[in-house]
Parts: structure tokens; C-alpha cells; sequence
């Protein structure tokens, strides 16, 4: 019998197509239609960043976009397994020791901090927030750095919050000094900020915001999205009083989407011990999740709805990666891969959204499309040379910009080319689509 984890054989180049199709989006269809690649993508010919082997991959373009990201071939690998019990000694194994692996990914040693990994995407985590955290008529400040600002509002007046927004220029983020003034204007049982807004690319200061909140306003909890950021961003989970982080699985982690993954302070878990009405939610409800990842936690099989043992364990490997280590080196690392994106950008003389270096993510750039060139005349042409770059998603200027994701495994493998030949891709299509470079952009 066959091994289940050997890698696989990959079928003859010349019988397979590449399809990519359009995403579809109420914003703008910012996703080119399918289109045949002309040339194969580095990452199907080159070695896995832990195996040492060919890679198994099929052949397809290097999707660099803010997430989805590419995959590592074992992480891939550990997912085709047979089926197990998610109440069995082996995957209660792995789910309790991928939960103590979260721990020091978010860096926290607080016994009190909670992991959670529960099925659903990121977003599940803003349901967790608005369920659990606040409870109707308090107040939420969330503050906007881009699409995803007006998307946490939104899901915290659903479940009765009064959520109001400290919004910034397009491209910027909400000063420390507007923060302060309406902390002292209202009291917040919530503040949220989004680390990276995957729409914009603006990075938001989480450490110093949660100083000032924690000097301001020490009663208000900290909840951070770092749906963009874990894994390629500093967190200090213990160190910077934050009391969320959420996460999801298919961005600088490293593993398929299909993951919630969040780590809560004990501070947080009192807030939720101390409602005062019980959450409107039954799935996102911390009652009944709580239990179950202290249970998993401690090896003990535990039930309130099923798991899924291949994310899981895919999930148990990247974080064996990732940790390997020192988180350091991976921060570094992302730092430097965004200064060579961000020079080619520049070289191109081609703006940020982001204006200003401090607002800068390191796993992503959000890009103005040059004048009389949409991103319909160049993301086709760079899929047919084997690159994936996502169209614009914020609301006002969805039409007027791309974005180029750079985190992961494209980062940490740089065997795999995956960012030298983006960035040829990039200025070949910017040609083929008419554009001259008039000079270096400004910052």
C-alpha cells in the first residue's frame, strides 16, 4: 500500500491547464477571468523549505496575494491522512500540543491566556468579539484603517453593540492623539484596531495604541484583528496588554483557510465570566468553547462540535515551523522582503496607498494602479507569467489600485523565487499594458 503522506507525483505539465477564475466581489471584480499561464511558476520546480525535495505541488501560478498564500509542501502533505476520531489519543495529542504551540507564537507565558482554533475563517473571530465581549448598548471604538474597519463595526451592531468609528485618510491610520481625545470622551468596553487592513496595507502601532488605552482608559479591553499580521508582524501578546488577537489560518501562518485561531487574556475570559446576559450567539459562544480547548489543552478528549483533524494537523506542522526559530529571524525576515517589494514599487514610480514607511505592512503593499491602465489590463497579463496579484478591495478606490502579498513561506524559502520573479512579472506586465516608468516615485 502506498504511503499516504509520500509526496505525489505530479501529472505531465502539457496535460494540465492552469484555471484561475474571477473572484467575485460586491466591491469590484478586481480578480482577472482564467487565462492560461505562458510560463510555469517557481513554485512548481523548486524545493520544499523542509523536505529538501522537488516540490509535489501541481504546477500553478504563485498566488501573492494578501491570503490565501502559498503552502509548504509538507504542510499540504500532513492533510492527505486517513480519517481519525477528533476525540482519538492521537489528534487529541496533536490539538492540545498545537494549542500550547499558539502560546508561543502569540507570546504569552500567562497560565490565564486562552488559545482558541475553532472551524470558520477569520471572520468567525469578529462573531467571538461582538458575542462574547460586549453586551448590548456598550460602546466599541473601532479604529479604521481601511475595508475591514467598516466590516468589525458591522458585525459588533449586530450583536448590539454601539460601535463607533475613528476613521483616517485613506492610506493612514487614526493618530495617537484623536485616540486619546475620544477615549476621554466616551467610555468603551472595546477598543479594535486592525494590525494590517488587507484592503489599504496600512500597519497600525498595536503596542503603542495599547499603552494609551491602558493608560487612558485601563478598563477597556484591547482587541487587536490580526487576520494580516500573525506570523509575519510583532506581537507581544503578555508584553503590550492586549487581551484579543484573532487570527486566521491562510495568511502568514501557512495553512488552507478553514481556521479561527485567537488567543484571549484572562482579562477577557472575566469580562465574558461576568455577563450579564448571555451571548446571542450559540456556535461563537465562549460557554461552550472555553471548556472544550482547556480540555484539549490538558489531553483530554472533549466535545461541542466537530474539529477538523486535517487543519488541525496541518496547522500543528506549520507552527513546527514557524517555531523552529526564533520568531525574530521571521519578523526580520518579512521586513526585509517588504523593503525589496517596496524599492522595486518605488523603482517603478508606482505610490503606495500606505504614504508613510511607519504605515507600512510587511506582509502585503497596496499598490495605485498607474494612470490610464486598470487592473484588468494587468492582472491577466502577470497571471500568464505565472503571478497572482489581487485587485483593489476598498470601497472608494477598489478600481484604482492592486495589492502584491509577500508572506509565508514565499518569504521564508527564498529558493523558491517566488518574490524575485514576482517582481520581474510585474514590471514585464506594467510594459505589455503600455506603461513608462516617468521617474522614481516620492514617497
Amino acid at each position: 500500500m502506498p504511503d499516504p503522506a509520500a509526496p505525489r507525483q505530479s501529472p505531465p505539465q502539457a496535460s494540465r491547464q492552469s484555471q484561475v477564475g474571477p473572484r467575485l466581489s460586491q466591491i469590484t471584480s478586481h480578480i482577472t477571468a482564467s487565462a492560461t499561464p505562458t510560463s510555469t511558476s517557481p513554485s512548481s520546480s523548486t524545493k520544499s523549505s523542509l523536505s529538501g525535495t522537488m516540490s509535489s505541488q501541481i504546477a500553478h501560478p504563485t498566488v501573492l496575494i494578501p491570503g490565501p498564500v502559498e503552502f509548504d509542501d509538507v504542510v499540504l502533505q500532513v492533510m492527505a491522512t486517513p480519517s481519525q476520531s477528533h476525540v482519538g489519543a492521537p489528534f487529541v495529542h496533536t490539538f492540545g500540543e498545537t494549542l500550547s504551540f499558539l502560546r508561543q507564537l502569540f507570546i504569552t507565558t500567562d497560565p490565564a491566556s486562552q488559545p482558541l482554533v475553532v472551524s470558520g475563517s477569520g471572520t468567525l473571530g469578529w462573531d467571538f468579539v461582538a458575542a462574547n465581549l460586549v453586551e448590548p448598548g456598550e460602546k466599541a471604538l473601532v479604529l479604521h484603517s481601511g475595508y475591514f474597519g467598516d466590516s468589525f463595526a458591522e458585525c459588533l451592531k449586530t450583536y448590539g453593540a454601539h460601535a463607533i468609528q475613528l476613521k483616517a485618510p485613506i492610506g493612514s491610520k487614526p493618530s495617537l492623539e484623536e485616540v486619546e481625545e475620544e477615549l476621554h470622551k466616551n467610555k468603551y468596553k472595546i477598543i479594535t484596531i486592525t494590525h494590517t487592513d488587507t484592503s489599504t496595507g496600512v500597519l497600525s502601532d498595536v503596542k503603542a495604541v495599547s499603552e494609551l488605552v491602558h493608560r487612558v482608559s485601563p478598563d477597556t479591553l484591547v482587541v487587536v484583528d490580526g487576520v494580516c499580521s500573525v506570523g509575519c508582524e510583532e506581537i507581544q501578546f503578555d508584553k503590550w496588554g492586549l487581551d484579543v488577537v484573532l487570527t486566521a489560518s491562510q495568511k502568514a501562518i501557512g495553512v488552507p483557510a478553514g481556521l479561527c485561531i485567537m488567543m484571549l487574556s484572562g482579562r477577557a475570559v472575566n469580562v465574558f465570566n461576568t455577563r450579564k446576559v448571555a451571548p446571542a450567539s450559540y456556535f461563537a459562544s465562549f460557554a461552550n468553547w472555553l471548556p472544550i480547548m482547556r480540555n484539549y489543552e490538558a489531553k483530554k478528549p472533549s466535545y461541542f462540535a466537530t474539529p477538523s483533524p486535517q487543519l488541525i494537523q496541518a496547522l500543528h506542522t506549520s507552527l513546527t515551523q514557524i517555531l523552529a526559530a526564533p520568531l525574530s529571524v521571521r519578523f526580520e525576515a518579512h521586513k526585509a522582503t517588504s523593503r525589496k517589494v517596496k524599492a522595486a514599487i518605488k523603482s517603478l514610480g508606482l505610490r503606495q496607498l500606505a504614504n508613510k514607511p511607519e504605515d507600512q505592512s510587511n506582509g502585503m503593499t497596496a499598490v495605485y494602479l498607474p494612470t490610464g491602465i486598470t487592473a484588468s489590463d494587468l492582472l491577466p497579463k502577470l497571471l500568464a507569467k505565472g503571478v497572482v496579484m489581487a485587485g483593489g478591495l476598498h470601497r472608494e478606490i477598489a478600481t484604482k489600485y492592486f495589492r502584491f502579498g509577500h508572506m509565508g513561506v514565499s518569504v521564508m524559502n527564498e529558493d523558491l523565487g517566488h518574490i524575485d520573479h514576482a517582481i520581474v512579472a510585474l514590471k514585464e506586465a506594467l510594459a505589455e499594458a503600455g506603461y513608462k516608468p516617468s521617474g522614481t516615485a516620492t514617497d
